[in-house]
């Protein structure tokens, strides 16, 4: 398996691009962008496709459980194992094409946001299709896989089947076939029809520049000082349009001590520690070739976006002699690593130790390394050492090859001994590579809970946030009402120094914690008790101390009360924030005049402080939170964080105003900053945010650092409101949706809409109930979506 990357996917005669007519963008590129709060990319699927948020993933989830994955597995084993004219196999085995396959769909993964990864087979659509490193994926895909696509159709989705057919690529080289154990395996990806457009893989505007490392950084041939200044947030690859990092070195610099701080670095931010990064890429690379038969710059085409309409989506159209086979130009890089290519075994590490080696090039002109003349004579000589089989004639030979970012496994001072150890105790290697691959799989996948199939691991993997399993039942409505007056008599007591503004606070920095990127974080598991989250500045940490001590004092009354009555019930912590955070929305709304009851689902359950990777889970930590008025960063536009924060939580624009306006005058700031809490009621829910904050008698001057702005009202009292406040007022369609709800017959229209949107919050971790009903229509309020707009 090769990381391609050397040539530059154009060729010197693809004309320039046609002038295009001038957009809003062009004519005011610093205008907010909120098109990513109106993509959703799985809703611009065929009908009969299933969407993951609705019922319908409960449809997905019954066609898989109708395949017959051992059938469907000996299908891509026969296929990977079947020549195919089109493209023809090295070494007559797809196996090696195949988890590079996989391993690029699932390898975009990022920590930072959860963006990336395999969830939607995405890498079927630009712009992943046509990075640089993806070069001539489209072969396997359209000739190998499509056929098996066709056969089972929506009974498995791509994401899946490309997952699916690494790991059977894998099991098919560990061998023998017919008696290998299955891989672990979860299936449950749901495609996705449309690119993400929006998604920020860099500001390169050319494939494999890289400006994306503190102090700048170049491209072919820059120097290695980048590396040491660390790559923006939250990208994850060194440059554009690769997936991890260039195998001849930094910018095509071989420096093999500064490759290894490129690979440390990346793998980090797509969530791999030193051990599971030396097995992955040694795993890798125990399998198949590099491709570099010539000079990709003269030989190569435009990548399939960028094709001509006549090749039918297919891109990097290669005029080398048969342009395939022996001819194929994928990284410019030309060789293998071991002497069986298309099996597993200890080979990679054998070659890596034994020789020393010495900088070559490739027919295609990249940096690579070959056995140096010493060490071939100490081997035995050139016949004994040339002992890697031609991809395509039985009768050459090869010496092994390694690029530089293989030789950083033997010399960095950390990776070098893990090698050594995998080196000497192959079965150590095997299970790290095993576990490792798994976990690049299926980083975004969010907990087992939504996992289809047989071949789910039982261990549990704290990576994977794990929930203990519940094995009592549920609090019933009545105990749930008890719950809600006991916590709001509590709280207006007058000895109380907690306010229902310090419940509402607690519940969001619960819930909102999560991502529908890679379905990490929310309330279920009630991790906002523990560490990391217990003590993040953004969740106002000395009223969140007092938020739990209380919840917990009712939670263990409740529970030995149903104890007691011989109820065979509990309510977790989980629950309890939830329900504390309904009970305190419930009294502000009964302050404005409105009996409401917010809709509950209990089940949630409590995870364990050993449970939880608090090194993972920092990067769950809000800098920005535009909802709370929390600002930890020097951005000087925190209203693009706001966008971010609604995609992750899939809001839609209406939705984000709307929770917006509402948290904002329940006085839900960190720290209960009166910022942008534009009512003279706090704590009450109106729409008064809206009505305020279009007010066109209020002159709104901005601070010195321009960050916070006064508003001059002819009462004496002046608003203090944040750029993400007023954004609400200047922008033009955010406005539009404010003006509607500021309007004089939108009292009722907000409060139906901000319970509706706080409840899609509160349970969009609720995986446990996707496959047996709709959750998004079991918590609205008496059945309505949100919203009248």
């Amino acid at each position: 398996m090769s990381c391609p990357y050397h040539n530059s996917s154009t060729s010197n005669n693809t004309p320039a691009p046609p002038i295009k007519p001038k957009t809003i963008r062009d004519w005011w590129p610093e205008q907010l962008d909120l098109r990513i709060l109106h993509q959703d990319v799985l809703l611009a699927r065929p009908s009969h496709v299933p969407h993951p948020s609705s019922s319908s993933y409960a449809s997905y989830s019954t066609n898989f459980s109708k395949l017959d994955l051992y059938a469907l597995r000996n299908d891509i084993y026969k296929a990977l194992t079947t020549n195919n004219p089109h493209w023809p196999a090295d070494y007559n085995h797809y196996g090696p094409l195949m988890v590079r396959l996989a391993w690029h769909s699932a390898g975009t993964y990022r920590t930072f946001d959860g963006r990336g990864g395999g969830n939607t087979g995405n890498i079927r659509l630009a712009p992943l299709n046509s990075w640089p490193d993806n070069a001539n994926l489209d072969k396997i895909r359209r000739y190998i896989l499509w056929p098996i696509k066709q056969k089972y159709g929506q009974f498995i989705s791509w994401g899946d089947l490309i997952i699916l057919a690494g790991n059977v690529a894998i099991e098919s080289m560990i061998g023998p076939w017919k008696s290998v154990e299955p891989l672990w395996f979860g299936g449950g990806r749901i495609d996705a029809f449309a690119p993400e457009e929006d998604v920020y893989w860099g500001n390169e505007g050319e494939w494999l520049k890289d400006d994306r490392h503190h102090h700048g950084g170049g491209g072919k041939g820059a120097t290695t000082t980048a590396t040491t200044t660390g790559l923006d947030k939250p990208l994850g690859a060194v440059q554009m349009g690769l997936i991890y990092v260039n195998p001849e070195g930094p910018g095509g610099d071989p420096d093999i001590l500064a490759s290894a701080k490129d690979i440390r670095e990346t793998f980090y931010r797509m969530g791999m520690n030193d051990e599971e990064t030396v097995a992955l890429i040694a795993g890798g690379h125990t399998f198949g070739k590099a491709h570099g038969a010539a000079d990709a710059d003269k030989y190569v085409g435009p990548e399939p976006e960028g094709a001509d309409i006549n090749e039918m989506g297919m891109g990097w159209k290669n005029t080398f002699n048969s342009g395939k086979g022996k001819d194929t130009i994928t990284s410019g890089l030309e060789g293998a690593w071991t002497a069986k290519p298309t099996q597993w075994d200890n080979g990679y590490f054998h070659n890596l130790f034994k020789f020393e080696w010495e900088k070559t090039k490739s027919p295609g002109g990249a940096i690579q390394w070959v056995p140096d003349a010493e060490s071939i004579a100490k081997n035995g000589g050139d016949y004994a050492v040339r002992n890697v089989p031609d991809a395509h004639d039985a009768s050459l030979k090869h010496l092994p090859i390694m690029f530089t970012t293989d030789l950083a496994l033997r010399y960095d001072p950390l990776y070098g001994p893990i090698s050594e150890r995998f080196h000497s105790n192959p079965e150590a290697f095997t299970d790290a590579f095993k576990r490792a691959w798994y976990k690049l799989c299926h980083r975004d996948m969010g907990p087992k809970s939504r996992h289809l199939g047989p071949w789910i691991p039982n261990e549990e993997l704290i990576w994977l946030d794990p929930l203990p399993d519940r094995d009592y039942n549920t609090v019933t409505s009545y105990y749930v009402k008890v719950l809600k007056g006991n916590i709001i008599r509590a709280v207006n007591n007058e000895r109380s120094d907690l306010t229902i503004s310090d419940l509402i606070k607690a519940a969001w920095a619960s819930a909102s914690t999560y991502r529908k990127t890679d379905h990490r974080g929310g309330a279920n598991g009630g991790r906002i008790r523990l560490l990391p989250q217990r003590n993040w500045s953004v969740n106002d940490p000395q009223s969140l101390n007092k938020v739990i001590a209380l919840l917990e004092k009712r939670q263990q009354d409740v529970n030995q009360r149903m104890k007691d009555n011989n109820i065979n019930a509990q309510v977790s912590f989980a629950d309890m924030i939830v329900i504390a955070g309904n009970a305190a929305i419930e009294e502000a709304a009964r302050r404005a005049g409105k009996v409401i009851t917010i809709p509950f689902v209990p089940g949630r359950t409590d995870a364990t402080q050993a449970q939880t990777d608090v090194d993972s889970f920092k990067f769950l930590e809000p800098v920005i939170d535009g909802f709370r008025n929390y600002d930890g960063s020097d951005d000087l536009r925190p209203e693009k964080a706001l966008i971010d924060r609604a995609h992750l939580l899939s809001l839609t624009t209406p939705e984000m105003v709307v929770l917006m306006g509402g948290l904002r005058v329940l006085n839900a700031n960190t720290d209960s900053s009166q910022i942008g809490v534009l009512t003279e009621q706090p704590g009450v829910l109106t729409n008064d945010f809206f009505t305020n904050i279009l007010d066109d008698n209020v002159k709104w001057s901005p601070s010195a650092d321009g960050k916070l702005f006064r508003g001059t009202r002819s009462t004496g009292r002046d608003w203090t409101a944040s750029r993400v406040d007023l954004v609400i007022g200047s922008n033009s369609q955010l406005r539009a949706i404010a003006e509607s709800y500021a309007s004089a017959d939108s009292a009722e229209y907000f409060l139906r809409d901000f319970i509706n949107v706080w409840v899609k919050v509160m349970m969009l971790d609720r995986f446990d109930l996707l496959r047996g009903e709709d959750v998004d229509e079991s918590t609205t309020v008496l059945g309505r979506r949100p919203s009248k707009l």
